[in-house]
């Protein structure tokens, strides 16, 4: 009988040999890798906390991502903006300057530096970062503001700024070259200066009188149109003795002319004879008063018309104007802030009162109607229109308050299109000089008429007839709403800028006014001048209540700060999570490797155990 070797391949040993074989590779990897498993199906019961966790990771990598774009997003706008403030400061102390000297351009040194710093702000205005335009709010792929030449020279179809710079002034100054006052004589010992229309937009508007002639009879201003009467009677006045009058003038401005009576000869500035009757001095006034106003026609005048003409031209915010309306005072009157919403006839108070009770609903706030006490939202039937002018526009949040003048309300808002108004009050609402609903119309606004000289009213430009100098996105809402980015779960950024802001477009209008104006040679070009350099310095301080371009860095340094809270959370969620994810799927190399040597040793037992079996044979064992 043959005796065979002992086997091995089927045993308990070889098996074991194979598992602690095996046992070893999983370890060299794990000590390579310092992963548990190259499948997630080695990795153990803890790995669908991994899993999670994995993802929650490549949401903070994404909002990583979009802090990192905006981030170079408000760097490059924060950098234009402080040019921008930069390029103010520059303009401001250039028009400060005394120097008035006009070049053969019909524009000062001044005026030239605001031309290239105007275009310079343009420029900046058409930044992108990447392919995103900055400052035209959510419209992203569209420049945000025309160039400079379509804005101060328009085109063949369409005007530009010069161009109802041009149109404006010959409304305001007049045929007459008075601002569009008249200025006559109803009687021997008076004279008379009136408005030329009582409803017109244009012009000098009279404000106040005063007089210090003895025995002189001084009325207004009152009327339709408003005149103001200065009548001498019987009486000359001393030398000395004064007659002052008060102007508004387009932008807002007023100015004053301060005539002296004097005997002296050569006639002071600023004087007018006392001649041998008072009917020759009332003459005297009379001539007096036609060259001063004149020349405050011809200097400030046109300096404030310019002013005036860029708001129109520039001020994308809304308007809504109403109809010439009248009180129901006898002789009637154009209504005025004045006017009482509800009252007896005759008086001063609108042709169909409001009532207890009606409403007028301003982008859907209710402004009620009360008997007395009026609180919140509230007016009492007994106040004027102001007081309702003020109430609309503590609900639109403007910038630029509502007015009246000559009969006609103009509301505004900072948003052309955020602006309706209702009544359940039809007729009383009429009396304020609108139809059954309010809705903003958009500037700019030209000369409704030719001749220019003799117009009465503003019409809205059209895109076919007048360059639209914003290009980007104008819609509802805050200008930094146009641009919104969540950052975090919790937590949303948001950086749109427009360049139709207040504060940035304000400073282009000034630029652009300042830049498009030019004067000829004439007696009053300094002072002319002079005039619209000081409004434009006046234009470039800050104001209080305004917009300021600082305003808006502030406002992306807090979507900054937003960003750098959420980061500083992100960080410490990352390190929770990893370490999930490390506790779930890495291993302890120190910990595998004592392992390994473990292994090693058992496994060198092993196989000097089976070496040391497969030697054996049964002779060796027969005797």
């Amino acid at each position: 009988m043959a005796i065979n070797s002992v086997g091995f391949g089927s045993t308990i040993l070889n098996q074991s040999l194979l598992n602690l074989n095996n046992a070893l590779t999983t370890l060299q990897s794990q000590l390579t890798t310092g992963k548990k498993s190259t499948s997630y199906a080695g990795m153990g019961a803890n790995e669908g906390f991994a899993i999670a966790a994995r993802g929650q990771l490549a949401n903070i990598s994404a909002f990583t991502d979009t802090m990192s774009n905006i981030n170079t997003s408000i760097g490059i706008a924060n950098t234009g903006l402080q040019s921008m403030i930069d390029i103010g400061h520059t303009v401001l102390n250039s028009a400060n300057n005394t120097l008035q000297t006009l070049n053969s351009s019909g524009q000062t040194i001044a005026q030239q530096t605001a031309t290239s710093q105007l275009s310079s702000m343009l420029g900046i205005l058409n930044l992108q970062a990447g392919d995103r335009y900055l400052f035209s709010g959510s419209a992203i792929n569209t420049p945000s503001v025309a160039s400079i030449e379509d804005i101060l020279n328009g085109n063949t179809t369409q005007a530009g700024l010069k161009q109802v710079i041009s149109e404006r002034k010959q409304a305001d100054v007049g045929a007459t070259g008075l601002g569009r006052l008249v200025i006559t004589s109803p009687l021997a010992t008076s004279v008379q200066v009136a408005e030329d229309v009582a409803t017109s937009p244009f012009g000098l508007k009279l404000s106040a009188v005063s007089s210090s002639l003895t025995g002189a009879t001084v009325t207004g201003p009152a009327g339709s149109p408003a005149a103001i009467s200065v009548d001498l009677g019987a009486t000359n006045p001393n030398d000395g003795e004064k007659v002052s009058y008060a102007f508004k003038l387009p932008d807002g401005t007023t100015e004053s002319i301060e005539l002296t009576a004097s005997s002296a000869t050569p006639l002071p500035a600023g004087s007018f004879a006392i001649g041998l009757t008072s009917t020759a001095t009332a003459a005297n006034l009379l001539a007096a008063l036609n060259t001063a106003i004149g020349k405050l026609a011809n200097t400030s005048l046109v300096a404030a018309s310019a002013l005036e003409a860029g708001n129109d031209f520039f001020n994308t915010t809304g308007t809504a104007t109403g109809n010439v309306v009248n009180n129901k005072a006898v002789p009637a009157a154009p209504v005025t802030g004045a006017t009482l919403l509800s009252g007896p006839s005759p008086s001063d108070s609108l042709t169909t009162n409001f009532a207890i009770g009606d409403t007028i609903t301003v982008n859907g706030t209710a402004i009620s109607f009360v008997a007395s006490g009026a609180a919140g939202n509230q007016l009492n039937v007994s106040d004027s229109v102001q007081a309702l002018l003020s109430k609309i526009d503590s609900i639109t949040g403007t910038s630029i308050p509502s007015a009246i003048s000559g009969g006609v309300i103009r509301l505004h808002t900072d948003n052309a299109v955020s602006l309706t108004a209702t009544s359940s009050n039809a007729a009383a609402f009429l009396a304020l000089g609108f139809g059954p609903s309010v809705t903003a119309a958009i500037p700019p606004l030209r000369v409704g008429s030719v001749p220019f000289g003799t117009a009465t009213t503003l019409v809205s430009g059209t895109p076919a007839n007048t360059i639209a100098w914003y290009t980007g996105e104008a819609g509802p809402g805050p200008a930094r709403a146009a641009a919104t980015a969540r950052v975090d779960p919790s937590a949303a950024v948001q950086y749109g800028i427009r360049a139709n802001e207040q504060a940035i477009r304000s400073q282009v209008q000034t630029l652009a006014v300042f830049a498009a104006v030019t004067t000829a040679v004439s007696p009053n070009a300094a002072l002319q001048v002079q005039a619209l350099s000081e409004r434009v310095a006046q234009s470039l301080m800050l104001q209080p209540g305004r917009q300021t371009i600082e305003d808006i860095q502030s406002d992306l340094a807090t979507a900054q700060l937003t960003m750098k809270n959420a980061k500083s959370r992100q960080t410490q969620a990352q390190a929770l999570l990893q370490g999930i994810i490390d506790q779930a799927e890495s291993v302890s190399r120190d910990q595998v490797a004592s392992q390994i040597l473990a292994l090693q040793t058992s496994l060198q037992a092993s196989y000097q155990t089976t070496a040391m079996l497969s030697q054996l044979t049964l002779t060796k064992y027969l005797p």
